[in-house]
């Protein structure tokens, strides 16, 4: 088949290489210059599978309301909130209902082991290595932070996720460089979990689909997709259509307004996320892999020669408003726990991403309803490690073939009804 993809991602670039391995005939459409320059770009780059969980979660309303005064707020709601985030909001607190949770936990969990399966399959074929690390760490502050996590290790344990709750001496013994007289009542470290760089990685991806066959259009931005035709797309500036056999739909954001005058209404909103990365002066004083700040939900994590700080979730606002109270956050919690790690005096990268984020927490994978339309998004702050799962599913999809995993409730369906 001839399939055009729109959006080149973590989700778009691994969904080309998945079809292109498939003997597909693919054409990626990418509205910036390179791969990745989005919501991928400079995120924690976390691969920790029992920790992909929907954010809609119970007691999750409150939580956000008791954040909305504090200095370092872990969530964030900005003005101007349009009306769509509004409305985004209220069917958010309608998916923490408990049994709502459980399902969409499921689905995500489900696809999250699979996915990094995937990852270290597809990892394993590559010519090139990237910057990758074994092992996560999340830092209790106190017994505050303790309680907090109870509940989601019940769910590892569940799961039978390897993890360890260990004290604040061993904590140090795996992460030496952790500062001694920032408080640590312990730590849960996932040996198993990991450290990947997310946009390295899309961009070795990206050559190996070309030597399948793949070929990536980029500065070529989509402006309209026609269902009076099948598979037909028009590009901005351009009057002639291009048509295909297939489209896959991978935009972020963006793909909520080719969707909507297909009669396709999707409530998928940005909640953006900032990093910031500089570089490693002294190796002895950087983390060895990650760890994240669980009373901050801030993690901090070793990109080669770099250490990146990422967190926030921020509804509203505008995409090139720099909010610097979430930006502050980071710092704290860098010198926090590890003073000594980063150049901060020049070249500090500083990142804000707009994540493609559902309500009620898991993606879309599969049929859109329309002929010969895909749909491969709304990943949120999880997009890199659902990503090669989510590839995979796809490629199966468009095959005929059943995929490996069950896919309840990843269909449009689910947010349709």
């Amino acid at each position: 088949m001839n399939i055009a993809i729109l959006g080149a991602g973590i989700i778009g670039v691994t969904t080309a290489y998945e079809l292109a391995a498939d003997g597909h005939q693919v054409t990626v459409f990418e509205r910036h210059a390179s791969v990745a320059e989005g919501a991928s770009f400079a995120n924690a780059g976390v691969v920790a599978p029992g920790y992909v969980t929907p954010w809609a979660a119970p007691g999750m309303p409150a939580k956000v309301l008791g954040h909305l005064l504090a200095r370092h707020a872990p969530v964030r709601v900005r003005r101007p909130l349009a009306a769509a985030d509004l409305a985004w909001m209220r069917q958010w607190r309608a998916a923490c209902d408990p049994a709502t949770y459980a399902a969409n936990r499921t689905r995500m969990l489900r696809l999250a082991f699979y996915s990094r399966h995937r990852l270290h399959e597809v990892a394993a074929r590559m010519a090139y290595d990237f910057d990758r690390s074994s092992g996560y760490m999340v830092l209790l502050r106190g017994d505050r932070d303790r309680q907090m996590v109870q509940p989601g290790l019940a769910l590892l344990r569940e799961l039978e996720v390897p993890f360890h709750e260990i004290t604040a001496d061993e904590a140090r013994q795996i992460e030496p460089a952790l500062h001694p007289h920032t408080p640590l009542a312990g730590a849960v470290h996932l040996p198993q979990d990991e450290v990947g760089n997310c946009r390295q990685f899309a961009v070795i991806l990206r050559d190996a689909a070309e030597q399948l066959g793949a070929r990536f259009v980029f500065n070529t931005a989509v402006s309209a997709v026609d269902t009076a035709q099948t598979a037909t797309l028009y590009i901005a500036s351009e009057t002639a259509p291009q048509r295909f056999d297939a489209i896959v739909l991978c935009a972020g954001v963006q793909s909520a307004a080719l969707l909507r005058p297909l009669g396709l209404r999707l409530p998928l909103r940005p909640v953006y996320g900032y990093s910031i990365s500089a570089h490693i002066p002294e190796p002895v004083y950087a983390p060895r892999s990650g760890v994240m700040d669980e009373r901050y939900k801030v993690a901090i994590t070793r990109m080669g020669q770099r250490v990146r700080v990422a967190g926030s979730a921020e509804i509203g606002g505008t995409p090139d408003a720099m909010n610097d109270a979430a930006i502050q956050t980071l710092y704290k919690v860098l010198a926090d726990w590890f003073p000594g790690a980063a150049r901060l005096s020049s070249g500090v990268q500083v990142w804000k991403g707009a994540r493609p984020m559902l309500p009620d927490g898991p993606p879309i994978v599969g049929a859109s309803g329309i002929p010969s339309l895909w749909l491969n998004l709304g990943h949120g702050s999880s997009g890199w490690a659902l990503s090669c799962g989510s590839a995979r599913v796809l490629a199966d999809q468009i095959a005929g073939r059943a995929p490996e995993i069950d896919t309840e409730g990843l269909d449009v369906r689910r947010l349709a009804g």
